[in-house]
Protein backbone atom coordinates (compact mmCIF):
# COMPACT_ATOMS: atom_id res chain seq x y z
CA UNK A 1 0.00 0.00 0.00
CA UNK A 2 1.42 3.35 -1.05
CA UNK A 3 0.36 6.98 -1.47
CA UNK A 4 -0.05 9.75 -4.04
CA UNK A 5 1.76 13.06 -4.25
CA UNK A 6 -1.21 15.35 -4.93
CA UNK A 7 -4.94 15.73 -5.49
CA UNK A 8 -5.02 13.79 -8.76
CA UNK A 9 -3.23 10.82 -10.29
CA UNK A 10 -0.21 11.58 -12.45
CA UNK A 11 0.51 9.38 -15.46
CA UNK A 12 3.45 7.86 -13.56
CA UNK A 13 1.22 7.06 -10.58
CA UNK A 14 -1.43 5.59 -12.88
CA UNK A 15 1.13 3.10 -14.16
CA UNK A 16 2.44 2.48 -10.63
CA UNK A 17 -1.01 1.62 -9.29
CA UNK A 18 -1.40 -0.99 -12.03
CA UNK A 19 1.64 -2.96 -10.89
CA UNK A 20 0.69 -6.33 -9.38
CA UNK A 21 2.86 -5.65 -6.32
CA UNK A 22 0.64 -2.70 -5.38
CA UNK A 23 -2.47 -3.79 -3.54
CA UNK A 24 -3.66 -0.61 -1.89
CA UNK A 25 -3.64 3.16 -1.71
CA UNK A 26 -3.72 5.38 1.37
CA UNK A 27 -4.83 9.00 1.14
CA UNK A 28 -3.50 11.89 3.24
CA UNK A 29 -4.55 15.50 3.79
CA UNK A 30 -2.45 16.60 0.81
CA UNK A 31 -4.62 14.40 -1.42
CA UNK A 32 -7.81 16.16 -0.35
CA UNK A 33 -9.06 19.52 -1.59
CA UNK A 34 -12.85 19.27 -1.66
CA UNK A 35 -15.65 16.68 -1.70
CA UNK A 36 -15.97 16.95 -5.49
CA UNK A 37 -12.23 16.54 -6.01
CA UNK A 38 -12.23 13.47 -3.74
CA UNK A 39 -15.05 11.86 -5.71
CA UNK A 40 -13.16 12.46 -8.95
CA UNK A 41 -9.94 11.09 -7.47
CA UNK A 42 -11.60 7.91 -6.20
CA UNK A 43 -13.33 7.42 -9.57
CA UNK A 44 -9.96 7.74 -11.32
CA UNK A 45 -8.38 5.21 -8.95
CA UNK A 46 -11.22 2.74 -9.51
CA UNK A 47 -10.88 3.18 -13.28
CA UNK A 48 -7.17 2.45 -12.96
CA UNK A 49 -7.50 -0.58 -10.64
CA UNK A 50 -10.99 -1.43 -9.47
CA UNK A 51 -9.81 -3.94 -6.86
CA UNK A 52 -7.32 -1.64 -5.09
CA UNK A 53 -7.92 -1.27 -1.37
CA UNK A 54 -8.35 2.46 -0.66
CA UNK A 55 -7.74 3.64 2.90
CA UNK A 56 -7.42 6.78 5.01
CA UNK A 57 -6.71 7.72 8.63
CA UNK A 58 -10.04 9.34 9.52
CA UNK A 59 -9.83 8.83 13.28
CA UNK A 60 -11.17 12.20 14.39
CA UNK A 61 -9.60 15.01 16.37
CA UNK A 62 -6.12 15.90 15.15
CA UNK A 63 -5.99 12.85 12.87
CA UNK A 64 -8.74 13.56 10.35
CA UNK A 65 -7.39 13.70 6.79
CA UNK A 66 -10.63 14.90 5.15
CA UNK A 67 -11.92 18.03 6.89
CA UNK A 68 -13.61 20.74 4.82
CA UNK A 69 -17.00 19.43 3.72
CA UNK A 70 -16.81 16.43 6.05
CA UNK A 71 -18.35 15.93 9.47
CA UNK A 72 -16.04 17.22 12.19
CA UNK A 73 -15.13 14.13 14.22
CA UNK A 74 -14.19 14.21 17.91
CA UNK A 75 -10.92 12.92 19.30
CA UNK A 76 -11.54 9.47 20.75
CA UNK A 77 -10.69 10.72 24.24
CA UNK A 78 -13.83 12.88 24.14
CA UNK A 79 -15.92 9.80 23.37
CA UNK A 80 -14.35 7.97 26.29
CA UNK A 81 -15.11 10.90 28.58
CA UNK A 82 -18.75 10.86 27.43
CA UNK A 83 -18.98 7.19 28.43
CA UNK A 84 -17.42 7.91 31.82
CA UNK A 85 -19.93 10.70 32.42
CA UNK A 86 -23.06 8.82 31.33
CA UNK A 87 -22.49 5.20 30.38
CA UNK A 88 -25.71 4.53 28.46
CA UNK A 89 -25.69 7.75 26.46
CA UNK A 90 -21.92 7.67 26.03
CA UNK A 91 -21.95 4.21 24.48
CA UNK A 92 -24.64 5.34 22.05
CA UNK A 93 -22.47 8.36 21.19
CA UNK A 94 -19.53 6.01 20.59
CA UNK A 95 -21.62 3.85 18.26
CA UNK A 96 -22.96 6.83 16.32
CA UNK A 97 -19.47 8.33 15.97
CA UNK A 98 -18.16 5.06 14.55
CA UNK A 99 -21.13 4.77 12.20
CA UNK A 100 -20.98 8.37 10.95
CA UNK A 101 -17.22 8.26 10.33
CA UNK A 102 -17.44 4.98 8.44
CA UNK A 103 -20.61 5.80 6.50
CA UNK A 104 -19.21 9.07 5.18
CA UNK A 105 -15.89 7.54 4.13
CA UNK A 106 -17.63 4.61 2.44
CA UNK A 107 -20.05 6.83 0.52
CA UNK A 108 -17.09 8.57 -1.11
CA UNK A 109 -15.91 5.21 -2.43
CA UNK A 110 -13.11 4.34 -0.02
CA UNK A 111 -12.91 0.95 1.66
CA UNK A 112 -11.68 1.68 5.14
CA UNK A 113 -10.38 4.09 7.70
CA UNK A 114 -7.52 2.72 9.79
CA UNK A 115 -9.47 2.99 13.02
CA UNK A 116 -9.91 2.81 15.91
CA UNK A 117 -6.83 3.43 18.02
CA UNK A 118 -6.89 0.83 20.81
CA UNK A 119 -3.90 2.13 22.75
CA UNK A 120 -4.28 3.11 26.39
CA UNK A 121 -4.63 6.81 27.13
CA UNK A 122 -1.65 7.90 29.24
CA UNK A 123 0.36 11.04 29.87
CA UNK A 124 3.47 9.37 28.46
CA UNK A 125 2.71 9.21 24.75
CA UNK A 126 2.17 12.55 23.05
CA UNK A 127 1.80 10.94 19.62
CA UNK A 128 -1.14 8.87 20.89
CA UNK A 129 -2.56 11.18 23.56
CA UNK A 130 -6.18 12.11 22.86
CA UNK A 131 -6.36 9.63 19.99
CA UNK A 132 -7.11 6.99 22.65
CA UNK A 133 -10.46 6.29 24.33
CA UNK A 134 -9.53 5.62 27.95
CA UNK A 135 -6.75 5.04 30.46
CA UNK A 136 -7.82 1.60 31.66
CA UNK A 137 -8.43 -1.59 29.74
CA UNK A 138 -12.00 -2.21 30.88
CA UNK A 139 -13.27 1.25 29.91
CA UNK A 140 -11.34 1.14 26.65
CA UNK A 141 -12.82 -2.22 25.63
CA UNK A 142 -16.33 -1.09 26.53
CA UNK A 143 -16.13 2.15 24.56
CA UNK A 144 -14.21 0.79 21.58
CA UNK A 145 -16.64 -2.11 21.27
CA UNK A 146 -19.55 0.28 20.70
CA UNK A 147 -17.51 2.38 18.28
CA UNK A 148 -16.61 -0.74 16.29
CA UNK A 149 -20.26 -1.82 16.28
CA UNK A 150 -21.05 1.50 14.61
CA UNK A 151 -18.35 1.04 11.98
CA UNK A 152 -19.55 -2.47 11.23
CA UNK A 153 -23.17 -1.30 10.98
CA UNK A 154 -22.07 1.16 8.29
CA UNK A 155 -20.37 -1.65 6.36
CA UNK A 156 -16.73 -0.97 7.27
CA UNK A 157 -14.41 -3.42 8.99
CA UNK A 158 -12.40 -2.01 11.87
CA UNK A 159 -8.60 -1.97 12.15
CA UNK A 160 -7.26 -2.08 15.70
CA UNK A 161 -4.00 -0.23 16.20
CA UNK A 162 -1.25 -0.15 17.41
CA UNK A 163 -0.90 -3.77 18.59
CA UNK A 164 -0.05 -4.67 21.36
CA UNK A 165 -0.11 -1.05 22.63
CA UNK A 166 1.70 2.22 21.88
CA UNK A 167 0.15 4.38 24.58
CA UNK A 168 2.68 3.84 27.36
CA UNK A 169 5.91 4.85 25.60
CA UNK A 170 7.16 8.42 25.35
CA UNK A 171 9.03 8.19 22.05
CA UNK A 172 7.21 8.94 18.79
CA UNK A 173 7.74 6.03 16.39
CA UNK A 174 7.59 8.46 13.46
CA UNK A 175 10.89 9.87 14.78
CA UNK A 176 12.62 7.07 16.73
CA UNK A 177 12.14 3.47 17.83
CA UNK A 178 10.28 3.42 21.16
CA UNK A 179 11.02 0.78 23.77
CA UNK A 180 8.45 -0.38 26.32
CA UNK A 181 10.42 -1.74 29.30
CA UNK A 182 7.48 -3.03 31.32
CA UNK A 183 7.27 -6.63 32.42
CA UNK A 184 5.48 -9.07 30.17
CA UNK A 185 2.85 -9.55 32.88
CA UNK A 186 2.03 -5.84 33.01
CA UNK A 187 1.90 -5.55 29.23
CA UNK A 188 -0.19 -8.66 28.65
CA UNK A 189 -2.65 -7.89 31.46
CA UNK A 190 -3.34 -4.35 30.26
CA UNK A 191 -2.55 -3.17 26.72
CA UNK A 192 -2.54 -6.61 25.09
CA UNK A 193 -5.77 -7.58 26.85
CA UNK A 194 -7.63 -4.82 25.01
CA UNK A 195 -6.69 -6.27 21.64
CA UNK A 196 -7.34 -9.82 22.82
CA UNK A 197 -10.88 -9.01 23.93
CA UNK A 198 -11.75 -6.97 20.84
CA UNK A 199 -10.08 -9.22 18.25
CA UNK A 200 -13.31 -11.10 17.36
CA UNK A 201 -14.87 -7.79 16.25
CA UNK A 202 -11.92 -6.59 14.17
CA UNK A 203 -11.27 -7.04 10.48
CA UNK A 204 -7.61 -6.12 10.79
CA UNK A 205 -4.78 -5.37 13.20
CA UNK A 206 -1.82 -3.03 12.80
CA UNK A 207 1.28 -3.81 14.90
CA UNK A 208 3.23 -0.98 16.50
CA UNK A 209 6.77 0.02 15.60
CA UNK A 210 7.65 -0.47 19.27
CA UNK A 211 10.01 -2.89 21.03
CA UNK A 212 8.80 -4.88 24.05
CA UNK A 213 12.04 -6.59 25.17
CA UNK A 214 10.36 -8.48 28.02
CA UNK A 215 8.49 -10.40 25.32
CA UNK A 216 10.67 -10.13 22.18
CA UNK A 217 13.68 -8.06 21.14
CA UNK A 218 12.19 -7.34 17.72
CA UNK A 219 9.68 -4.51 17.32
CA UNK A 220 6.15 -5.87 17.06
CA UNK A 221 5.82 -5.18 13.34
CA UNK A 222 8.83 -7.40 12.60
CA UNK A 223 8.13 -10.01 15.25
CA UNK A 224 7.09 -13.57 14.44
CA UNK A 225 6.35 -14.02 18.13
CA UNK A 226 3.87 -11.15 18.23
CA UNK A 227 2.25 -11.75 14.84
CA UNK A 228 2.37 -15.52 14.44
CA UNK A 229 2.33 -16.77 18.03
CA UNK A 230 0.18 -14.09 19.65
CA UNK A 231 -2.10 -12.78 16.89
CA UNK A 232 -2.58 -15.93 14.83
CA UNK A 233 -2.07 -18.80 17.29
CA UNK A 234 -3.13 -17.39 20.65
CA UNK A 235 -5.89 -15.00 19.57
CA UNK A 236 -6.95 -17.19 16.61
CA UNK A 237 -7.20 -13.99 14.59
CA UNK A 238 -8.06 -14.62 10.94
CA UNK A 239 -8.25 -11.02 9.74
CA UNK A 240 -5.67 -8.92 7.93
CA UNK A 241 -2.44 -7.77 9.54
CA UNK A 242 -1.29 -4.44 8.09
CA UNK A 243 2.18 -3.17 8.83
CA UNK A 244 2.43 0.39 10.06
CA UNK A 245 4.26 2.68 7.64
CA UNK A 246 7.69 1.17 6.94
CA UNK A 247 9.01 4.64 6.12
CA UNK A 248 8.67 5.72 9.76
CA UNK A 249 12.01 6.23 11.49
CA UNK A 250 11.24 3.47 14.01
CA UNK A 251 11.23 0.96 11.15
CA UNK A 252 14.55 2.04 9.63
CA UNK A 253 16.83 -0.02 11.86
CA UNK A 254 15.93 -3.13 9.89
CA UNK A 255 17.78 -1.98 6.76
CA UNK A 256 16.68 -0.56 3.43
CA UNK A 257 13.07 -0.55 2.26
CA UNK A 258 13.23 -4.03 0.73
CA UNK A 259 14.83 -5.45 3.89
CA UNK A 260 12.07 -3.91 6.01
CA UNK A 261 9.40 -5.29 3.69
CA UNK A 262 10.92 -8.76 3.85
CA UNK A 263 11.03 -8.72 7.65
CA UNK A 264 7.43 -7.53 7.96
CA UNK A 265 6.07 -10.05 5.46
CA UNK A 266 8.11 -12.91 6.91
CA UNK A 267 6.88 -12.02 10.39
CA UNK A 268 3.32 -12.42 9.16
CA UNK A 269 2.06 -9.08 7.84
CA UNK A 270 -0.37 -9.47 4.95
CA UNK A 271 0.01 -5.97 3.52
CA UNK A 272 2.81 -3.48 4.10
CA UNK A 273 2.51 0.29 4.00
CA UNK A 274 5.28 2.39 2.44
CA UNK A 275 4.28 6.05 2.53
CA UNK A 276 5.82 9.47 1.91
CA UNK A 277 8.89 7.95 0.27
CA UNK A 278 8.40 7.23 -3.42
CA UNK A 279 11.89 5.76 -3.89
CA UNK A 280 11.29 3.31 -1.05
CA UNK A 281 7.88 2.36 -2.45
CA UNK A 282 9.40 1.64 -5.85
CA UNK A 283 12.18 -0.36 -4.21
CA UNK A 284 9.65 -2.51 -2.38
CA UNK A 285 7.45 -2.94 -5.46
CA UNK A 286 10.46 -4.13 -7.47
CA UNK A 287 11.50 -6.52 -4.70
CA UNK A 288 8.02 -8.03 -4.34
CA UNK A 289 7.74 -8.65 -8.08
CA UNK A 290 11.27 -10.06 -8.28
CA UNK A 291 10.54 -12.36 -5.33
CA UNK A 292 7.28 -13.60 -6.82
CA UNK A 293 5.30 -12.84 -3.66
CA UNK A 294 1.53 -12.95 -4.03
CA UNK A 295 -0.98 -11.09 -1.89
CA UNK A 296 -3.00 -13.07 0.65
CA UNK A 297 -6.62 -13.73 -0.23
CA UNK A 298 -7.80 -12.39 3.15
CA UNK A 299 -6.95 -8.83 2.02
CA UNK A 300 -9.95 -8.76 -0.31
CA UNK A 301 -12.16 -9.20 2.74
CA UNK A 302 -11.43 -5.60 3.73
CA UNK A 303 -13.05 -4.27 0.57
CA UNK A 304 -16.39 -2.56 1.07
CA UNK A 305 -19.55 -2.93 -0.97
CA UNK A 306 -20.26 -0.06 -3.40
CA UNK A 307 -22.22 2.62 -1.53
CA UNK A 308 -24.93 4.97 -2.73
CA UNK A 309 -24.24 8.59 -3.59
CA UNK A 310 -23.08 10.77 -0.72
CA UNK A 311 -26.15 12.97 -1.20
CA UNK A 312 -28.32 9.96 -0.35
CA UNK A 313 -26.48 9.53 2.95
CA UNK A 314 -26.80 13.21 3.82
CA UNK A 315 -30.58 13.01 3.26
CA UNK A 316 -31.07 10.09 5.63
CA UNK A 317 -32.74 10.86 8.99
CA UNK A 318 -30.23 8.45 10.56
CA UNK A 319 -27.38 10.66 9.33
CA UNK A 320 -28.89 13.78 10.84
CA UNK A 321 -29.43 12.03 14.17
CA UNK A 322 -25.83 10.77 14.20
CA UNK A 323 -24.52 14.16 13.10
CA UNK A 324 -26.26 15.87 16.02
CA UNK A 325 -24.85 13.34 18.46
CA UNK A 326 -21.32 13.76 17.09
CA UNK A 327 -21.69 17.54 17.19
CA UNK A 328 -22.48 17.34 20.90
CA UNK A 329 -18.81 16.45 21.42
CA UNK A 330 -17.26 18.83 18.88
CA UNK A 331 -19.31 22.01 19.30
CA UNK A 332 -16.99 23.56 21.88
Amino acid sequence: MLDLEGTSISSFEYDLLQRRSVGGLILFSRNYESPLQLKELIAAVRECRKELLIAVDQEGGRVQRFREGFLKLPALQLIGEAVAENKKRGLEVAKQCGWAMAAEVLHYGLDLSFAPVLDLLTTKSQVIGDRAFANNADALVLTASSYIDGMNAAGMKATGKHFPGHGTVEADSHIELPCDDRTSEELLNNDYRVFAELAPKLGALMPAHVRYPAVDENCAGYSTLWIQEKIRDELKFEGVVFSDDLSMTAAHGAGDAADRAALALNAGCDMILVCNDRAAALNVADWIEFSGIEGHSRISGMRSEPAAEISDLYNEPKWHAAKDMVASLTSN
